[in-house]
């Protein structure tokens, strides 16, 4: 009778306590991914005519290969940080009757790759402007410059020695 007694509350209190765990702030929340990971450099790579080898390399196997769709390839990411809002990424690779890739849709568009943009190549918003010709001052008389100079006028070529071949059989 007395091990009924201290049973039930017991249970209770363990309930309260896993119950409690559950909300308890400061609890930490995994991160949940889902999908394939798509960056805005693998869609940079991209090109219209790439056969599905080429596109499957850069991406990855798709998510979804509808069946009613064969021609069309789904790349779908969603993340949902410590149990806050769930954010979602969706991208549809359209090929033609040759397996080559025709267009593509969703969250990612074609610009300029972040190397190129770190390297200035691709952007449309470059300003054209001369290249402005430096023109050189000759040396003055008697200065270093002059001296450096002189030595690499008087250099002569040394022809580069061709070294024999290896014998073909070692004895």
């Amino acid at each position: 009778m007395q091990n009924t007694k201290l049973l039930l509350p017991s249970l209770t209190l363990v309930g309260l306590f896993a119950l409690a765990g559950c909300s308890f702030p400061g609890v930490y929340k995994i991160d949940i991914q889902q999908g394939n990971v798509v960056t805005q450099d693998m869609i940079d790579q991209l090109k219209p005519g790439m056969t599905q080898r080429q596109v499957r390399f850069i991406m990855g196997n798709p998510l979804i290969t509808d069946t009613f769709h064969a021609k069309r390839w789904d790349y779908l990411y969603s993340i949902q940080p410590g149990g806050r809002q769930r954010y979602q990424e969706r991208v549809s690779l359209v090929f033609d009757g040759n397996d080559q890739l025709i267009g593509l849709a969703g969250d990612f568009m074609p610009g300029v790759s972040r190397d190129q943009e770190i390297l200035g190549e691709g952007s449309d918003n470059s300003v054209n402007q001369q290249p402005q010709q430096q023109t050189e001052e000759p040396a003055k008389p008697g200065s270093l410059l002059e001296q450096i100079q002189d030595e690499v006028d008087a250099a002569e070529p040394i022809p580069v020695p061709i070294p024999e071949p290896l014998d073909p059989q070692p004895q």
